[in-house]
Order: C-alpha cells, then sequence, then structure tokens
C-alpha cells in the first residue's frame, strides 16, 4: 500500500514522506489515526504544501539546532503543576506541558512532538528529558518540577 505521510512516524518517516507499507498497518493505524493519507496523483500536489508546512516548523539546519542545543543547556525551566503532600502528581508531566514551560522560561518555541520523557514524570523534583532538535543533534533539558 502506497501512502503519504502527513505526521512523522517513528521508523518510518517525515511528513510528505511517500512510503509503501502493509496493507494492514496502513488501513488499521496510520489511516484512521490521521498520520497519513493514500497516494494519488492528486495527492502528490499536497506534498508540497506538506513539506512547505514541515520546513517552517522544522529547525533549518545542523548550525541552528547546534545554537537551540546551545540555549537549551544553559535554560532553566520549572513547571508548575498540582502535587499531593507526598510530592507525588496529579497526572503525570506530559510533551506539551513541557513545551509550554520551556517558552514561559525564555526558551525557544519546541515542537512536543520532539521532546522525549524517558520514563513518565508522576513526582516533584529535578527530571531530564531529550529534545531531539535534528537527525544529528539532541539536547538533554533539566526542568525542576513544583508543586504549584
Amino acid at each position: 500500500m502506497k501512502l503519504i505521510l502527513t505526521s512523522e512516524v517513528t521508523g518510518l518517516g517525515t511528513p510528505g514522506d511517500i512510503v509503501e507499507v502493509k496493507n494492514g498497518y496502513g488501513r488499521n493505524y496510520l489511516l484512521p489515526r490521521g498520520f497519513a493519507i493514500l497516494w494519488t496523483r492528486g495527492g502528490e500536489k499536497q506534498i508540497a504544501s506538506i513539506k512547505k508546512a514541515r520546513d517552517a516548523r522544522e529547525i533549518r539546519d545542523l548550525g541552528t539546532a547546534q545554537e537551540v542545543a546551545g540555549q537549551l543547556k544553559s535554560l532553566k525551566v520549572v513547571l508548575k503543576t498540582k502535587a499531593g503532600e507526598s510530592g507525588r502528581l496529579f497526572g503525570s508531566v506530559t510533551t506539551g506541558d513541557v513545551a509550554e514551560a520551556v517558552k514561559a522560561a525564555g526558551g525557544p518555541t519546541l515542537d512536543r512532538r520532539r521532546i522525549e520523557i524517558g520514563n513518565a514524570i508522576k513526582s516533584l523534583g529535578a527530571h531530564r528529558v531529550t529534545v531531539k532538535l535534528h537527525p544529528e543533534v539532541s539536547a538533554a533539558l533539566d526542568i525542576e518540577v513544583v508543586a504549584a
């Protein structure tokens, strides 16, 4: 089955890529979740707009990615959230929460899909998350989770 990806799928490709996948994977996972659309000749025209949107969102080159990584290393990010008396959070910290906290701390605007949280953050204290800025550049970001 030939598909055009509309969002990044780990291990498969980035938005605008034309991929060949097994029928079940495409029909049962990629299409219903909106990660891809069926490939058609008319769909070829949509690729240009998808790639243009991706380029606007994506960090342009390796130098820019390294510059943003340097900004993130020097950034002090404090994330306020609701927690119980024992220091356990009500819920957990999401990648969207981290992206908002970085922006609020004066850092660059990050795409939440580029942020990777190793283990779920469910307690107060210092935690480390990874931000994939470029295929060759990853930045470690330390965040402090405090009770609101």
